[in-house]
């Protein structure tokens, strides 16, 4: 593709060369530029992709796209400035991939918890419809029944851009991402085209990044801000954020709710640990789904599936078949007849909702204890107030490590303990092995009780001084279990 195609929906300053240069590949990876390759340089967190331009040219690169120009400009090379890059290559990407969101109905699902459950469970939904569809998730992402690994919630424009065009390439004609806060910040998003948006809630999370929760509620918010007019908002009225996000928004706003009179209206009628009996719009059905938040992110699933078309009874009838998604509110069950529950929850709110729906299925006929962590250098002020909260609604509570990445185990245990005070230290103990940890809760429970091993989830390895261990909760449990 020419160069001056890929520039026609942003606007450089200036071009310096020759702007019919033919454009084999685009990157922002200076390690990935190939011979022909436009190499777009991004102010990134960490680094500053301008110093990675002599790199690129160096690979093959033939023209750049960047915030300022280069003390040499070399003979030959186009040279694109702009005043925003993060704006511009998800543009340029958006292009050179075939403008894949034009070709088909891409919703985008953000807010603190229940992303990666939404997006999958439309997915999974969409497919039962007998659709080809895409997944953009934080435990996997998939091309109709192709599994493609993940490392980020969203991934960098190009990555992201690359996989929906391969998506639209294999005949999807939807396709359900995860947008993370990050995302909307860094632009990652820019340039796609998106059918719908779902807001879950908005709990402290991201805060290492964000700063404050003001700024995190802002990023959240412009997702909903840049919404076209002809795409629809689905936002949870439950949530006190609910109205915000939509409020400055040109696109359809629809509203769903468990308390609330809402476009979609739902209620939990029977609550048990294989299942709920549930009642959406003034129809029942069963769900194979624990807990008031999965109440709610089935219903934000029933409510985005009859908006992109589906009645509302065939939308019933996928839901009661549906199974939860790896790593959330997983149940593993002993001959003994204790019940263990994996979950992803690493946020105070995520652990809040897992323990209230425990204890709506127990009705204080059995202990709960819990085992959880926190992740190194991420957010430091969560640590204590998970603390609190695994306190205030466990019986016993294990303190033990998460992805310590590169900070100390006990630094991060030490900070969680901090928010204990005298009666919650006597429930609690600390093991710096998960391992044990789990083992530990594991021998302290009678039939009957129930242990929640929280924090990790789907994530099937420990990552520590940047290496990651093999480390999967549901085996470790199982394991124990049997022995």
């Amino acid at each position: 593709m020419k160069l001056s195609e890929l520039l026609k929906t942003i606007q450089p300053i200036q071009v310096v060369g020759n702007k019919e240069v033919e454009i084999a590949g685009v990157n922002i990876d200076s390690r990935l530029i190939e011979k022909g390759h436009l190499f777009m340089a991004m102010r990134g967190t960490q680094t500053d992709g301008h110093a990675y331009i002599p790199a690129a040219l160096q690979k093959g690169a033939v023209a750049v796209l960047c915030e300022e120009l280069p003390q040499v400009v070399e003979e030959g090379i186009t040279y694109v400035q702009v005043k925003e890059s993060e704006e511009a290559v998800g543009k340029v990407a958006t292009l050179f991939y075939g403008d894949p969101t034009s070709k088909m109905e891409l919703v985008g699902v953000t807010g603190t918890n229940g992303k990666t459950t939404i997006a999958t469970l439309l997915y999974n939904t969409f497919r039962y419809f007998g659709y080809k569809v895409g997944l953009i998730s934080t435990v996997c992402n998939y091309i109709d029944d192709q599994a493609v690994p993940t490392d980020h919630t969203t991934p960098d424009p190009i990555t992201l851009n690359r996989l929906l065009g391969e998506m639209a390439d294999a005949g999807c004609k939807y396709a359900f991402m995860e947008v993370s806060s990050h995302s909307v910040a860094q632009k990652r998003i820019s340039g796609l085209k998106f059918a719908g948006g779902i807001f879950t809630n908005l709990t402290r999370d991201h805060l290492d990044y964000h700063k404050t929760v003001e700024n995190y509620l802002k990023a959240k918010k412009k997702f909903f801000d840049d919404m076209p007019k002809q795409a629809f908002c689905l936002t949870n009225l439950d949530d006190k954020n609910g109205l915000v996000m939509t409020q400055n928004t040109k696109a359809n706003v629809y509203t769903y709710s468990l308390r609330s009179l809402s476009d979609f209206k739902g209620k939990i009628l029977e609550n048990h640990f294989e299942g709920m009996l549930l009642e959406f719009n003034n129809q029942e059905l069963a769900v194979q789904f624990i807990g008031k938040f999965n109440a709610s992110n089935l219903l934000a699933v029933f409510g985005a599936a009859v908006l992109l078309g589906k009645k509302e009874e065939d939308v019933l009838v996928v839901l009661s078949t549906l199974r939860p998604v790896a790593g959330r509110f997983e149940t593993v069950r002993s001959a003994g007849g204790v019940t263990a529950i994996v979950d992803y929850a690493h946020t105070p709110d995520a652990l809040v909702n897992v323990l209230n729906a425990i204890h709506g299925v127990l009705e204080g006929k059995g202990k709960v204890i819990t085992v959880c962590g926190a992740g190194g250098n991420r957010d430091k002020g969560k640590r204590p107030l998970m603390a609190k909260e695994a306190a205030r609604l466990s019986d016993r509570v294990i303190i033990t490590s998460d992805n310590p990445r590169f900070e100390e185990p006990q630094d991060i245990i030490n900070d969680m303990l901090a928010g204990l005070d005298k009666e919650d230290m006597q429930k609690t103990i600390s093991i710096t092995d998960r391992r044990e940890a789990i083992k530990t809760a594991y021998l302290l429970a009678q039939p009957g009780d129930v242990i929640l091993v929280a924090g990790k989830g789907h994530e099937n390895y420990q990552e520590i001084k940047g290496v990651k261990h093999h480390f999967d909760d549901r085996e470790e449990l199982t394991a124990i279990m049997n022995r």
